[in-house]
């Protein structure tokens, strides 16, 4: 009896789990279907590339957890307005505006025609930096660690991303605007990291050897998300590689290529369950609105350790990985 029981509560939540997801997609094409024209955009320009020349040559187009995949890029205009609200937060929390201001009256002496340029160069070491903190920093790793966790890089698996995870690219959005340059050049480059984000993920077999070190190509972002030792912790870069030749984060062996992705911790199957795991050992949210004093020391403390976090990041020895920085999760 007690077995049935848990049967049918185990198969009840999982209706439940899903019934959900399905009102979030639904509620998601009610605000736009621009999901839909991005899925088969993607589709279209990329998976015939995929079938005439694989990279990982077994793998289907309808691979595992794909539907979970397609399900993140039609709920995107719904969890884009959370990612939104919390960039603004994140960017203003980040203060990455006060340098941003400081240099405001050496931007302004910039030509018009380079600002573009410098403009690029400014936002992507940002990025770089933010995208190497989101790996080496736990609690922001458990949202990124969503985007990681697929096993199977192709057209779609690009589309996994926590809303809350989006929020990577508002310190370099914030300095940018803050320093005087346009809303058109920092909001295009923006626009711009995403597509490419996209594309890096296919499965394709090019190597383009030639441009490993100029520009980030498929091969690079594929060790970027391979789960083999050596690599963890590497190409963190977005659209030049030579943050990661600067800064020792460079990894593209040449006799071999990835093989394996994913992680190494138990990431739930599902939008929902994916959605809810970074926040696991968090609180309740009433409980912070009913303790409001104790939720700010909290907010307080979390903000002085990730700040610590940062400064060890940055700091850290050249090559080091997870385990020589956390030697009990090794």
């Amino acid at each position: 009896m007690d077995e049935e029981s848990v049967g049918f509560k185990t198969r009840f939540f999982s209706m439940l789990v899903r019934l959900l997801t399905l009102f979030l997609i639904v509620g998601a094409l009610y605000i736009s279907t621009e999901g839909i024209f991005v899925i088969l955009l993607l589709f279209i320009i990329v998976a015939p590339f995929e079938k005439l020349f694989p990279r990982h040559k077994g793998q289907k187009i309808r691979r595992p957890a794909l539907d979970t995949d397609v399900g993140y890029a039609l709920a995107s205009p719904l969890l884009g307005l959370l990612t939104g609200a919390v960039t603004i937060f994140i960017g203003v929390l980040s203060l990455a505006w006060i340098p941003g201001l400081l240099i405001k009256p050496y931007v302004a002496m910039i030509p018009e025609q380079y600002m573009p340029v410098i403009g690029l160069l400014l936002f992507d070491s940002l990025i770089y930096w933010t995208h190497r903190f989101y790996h080496e920093i736990p609690v922001l790793w458990k949202f990124h660690a969503i985007h990681h966790s697929t096993e199977h890089l192709d057209w779609a698996s690009g589309f996994r991303t926590h809303p809350l995870d989006g929020t990577i690219l508002a310190p370099a959005f914030f300095f940018l605007i803050a320093a005087g340059f346009s809303l058109e050049i920092t909001g295009t480059l923006a626009v711009a990291q995403i597509i490419l984000g996209l594309f890096l993920h296919a499965n394709v077999n090019w190597k383009l050897r030639w441009l490993h070190r100029i520009i980030i190509t498929p091969e690079f972002h594929h060790w970027h998300h391979t789960n083999e030792r050596d690599a963890i912790w590497t190409n963190y870069s977005t659209f030049l590689p030579i943050w990661d030749q600067l800064f020792g984060t460079y990894f593209m062996p040449k006799n071999r290529r990835p093989m394996r992705y994913g992680v190494d911790e138990e990431i739930p199957k599902g939008i929902l369950r994916q959605l809810c795991y970074p926040f696991r050992g968090w609180n309740n949210p009433a409980w912070y609105l009913f303790h409001p004093f104790k939720s700010l020391k909290l907010f307080f403390i979390f903000y002085w350790v990730t700040l610590k976090s940062i400064m060890k990041s940055i700091f850290r020895k050249r090559g080091a990985k997870p385990w020589d920085l956390f030697p009990e999760e090794g």
